[in-house]
């Protein structure tokens, strides 16, 4: 069953790799901040969302808190290069399901897509 996911990044490299990863599987609806994010997110009613925590203007960390609050139940996970001790319990402690570092594992990653979006 095709889901639609939301995928925010602001490097548009990352962007292309995690659409080549989710097209076939899913619809995909794309933002490059935060802002933007949380708009797109209002609009669309995702089923998930993979989002960047490095965004210019709104971060990742403020942009999960907005959208958990207008959809609470919809599960976000942090895509990040951010990986110094102590980035994936902020992350998780700001509201993200999930943290999944860069470079992706992509495999792991679809595993991470298929057990949230199962578990709703």
């Amino acid at each position: 069953m095709r889901r639609r996911l939301l995928i925010v990044d602001d490097r548009e490299l990352d962007r292309e790799l995690l659409v080549q990863i989710f097209e076939e599987l899913h619809d995909i609806e794309l933002a490059t901040d935060g802002e933007t994010a949380v708009d797109v997110a209002a609009a669309t009613s995702p089923d998930l969302v993979l989002l960047d925590i490095g965004l210019p203007g709104l971060t990742g960390l403020e942009a999960v808190r907005a959208i958990k609050a207008q959809a609470g139940g919809v599960p976000v996970i942090a895509v990040s290069s951010r990986v110094m001790p102590g980035d994936r319990e902020q992350a998780l402690a700001a509201g993200f399901d999930e943290f999944v570092s860069k470079p992706i594992d992509d495999v792991r990653l679809v595993e991470i897509v298929d057990r949230l979006l199962d578990g709703r």
